[in-house]
């Protein structure tokens, strides 16, 4: 098997905490982080969606694209202790994450460990302004689909650069991610 990687597609793995992820073990001494209350962003339960789902408009769209804003604030910032400790919240511990390049996880603690292998103090995550789309999900949520890109730690240009799919579980006002797919990955235009 050839196991050759282009250097953009492994940079947008490694973004993605993916890289490595059927060679490494996820980090099983670490001890768990305690449960961190996420944060609880206005939207009536089960309010349909207003406008357009790709512009914004509706309450739900807000809601989701501040928890995009939540997620990826922590996960830039992962290195610091604290800001994992909030990334980690905002997952369910069953989370199941897809990569086309890295593979799939079943978990938030292997997930995670990636993430903190090949991702904090190395990488930042942008969203790809006008690409966010959410929809809601009948009695369970929303999805978030969209675009972002990947750049090193201390760069001003973007390696690479790929598409994505949230599950967001809405359990009273706690939102967590339960499924995340992560496509299309390709150097940054």
């Amino acid at each position: 098997m050839n196991r050759f990687v282009p250097a953009a597609a492994l940079a947008a793995m490694l973004c993605a905490g993916m890289a490595g992820s059927a060679l490494a073990a996820s980090d099983k001494t670490a001890a768990p982080a305690a449960a961190v209350e996420t944060a609880k962003p206005a939207a009536p339960k089960n309010e349909p969606a207003k406008g357009d789902p790709a512009k914004g408009g509706s309450a739900l769209y807000d809601t989701v694209a501040g928890l995009d804003t939540q997620m990826f604030d922590s996960f830039n910032r992962c290195d610091d202790p604290a800001q994992f400790k909030r990334h980690r919240a905002l997952f369910d511990d069953k989370v199941e994450f897809y990569h086309d390049n890295g593979g799939v996880t079943w978990t938030r603690e292997e997930m995670l460990g990636n993430v903190r292998k090949n991702v904090c103090g190395k990488f930042r995550r942008e969203l790809i302004p006008g690409t966010l789309r959410v929809y809601p999900i009948k009695d369970f949520g929303a999805m978030e689909i969209g675009e972002h890109r990947f750049c090193a730690t201390g760069e001003t240009t973007c390696a690479g650069r790929g598409e994505f799919i949230l599950v967001w579980h809405r359990v009273g006002e706690r939102w967590q991610v339960t499924r995340a797919i992560s496509y299309a990955h390709r150097p940054n235009d």
